[in-house]
């Protein structure tokens, strides 16, 4: 609940700071200026009127796009920056570690890259090259305490 609750709050701050962009970016643009041409008149300057601001309203929509762009960049950095993050305490998983081979793909699977939380809360086990759609990444939550989890093969060796 807590991991959504974060995301939900790093989305509404985006939000918030774009939306404020967006109020800038319409207030800094100038509204678009109307002609009343009737379709009798002969008057050609009132007729090419509307391109008297044709630069204008080109740099508007760039900046518009720009905008959007940023917007969309935003969201992506967010989720990216999610998805690496312990489920528990929200701190940024360390210590990648590689796994598989493309070389040896047939016997050792695809090449994977594993995360572990700094606190021992999990490991999050991800493929390295997303090839066939979306791959969401593997969540293992360790049972509680870390160093029983790793010192457990080295019991049933019989070493100490």
């Amino acid at each position: 609940m807590r991991y959504r609750a974060f995301l939900a709050a790093k989305l509404a701050a985006a939000g918030v700071a774009l939306y404020g962009l967006l109020l800038l970016l319409n207030w800094i643009i100038p509204p678009a200026t109307v002609y009343n041409v009737s379709p009798g008149e002969k008057d050609f300057h009132k007729l090419l009127a509307p391109l008297d601001d044709g630069g204008l309203r080109l740099w508007s929509w760039v900046a518009l796009l720009g905008w959007f762009l940023l917007a969309t960049v935003a969201v992506y950095f967010i989720l990216r920056d999610q998805r690496y993050r312990c489920r528990v305490c929200l701190r940024r998983l360390r210590m990648p570690v590689e796994t598989g081979s493309w070389g040896q793909m047939l016997q050792l699977g695809r090449p994977r890259v594993e995360y572990i939380c700094p606190y021992g809360h999990g490991t999050l086990k991800a493929d390295e090259v997303q090839i066939s759609g979306l791959a969401t990444p593997e969540w293992t939550q360790q049972s509680g305490d870390m160093w029983e989890d790793l010192y457990a093969s080295s019991r049933e060796d019989g070493r100490k």
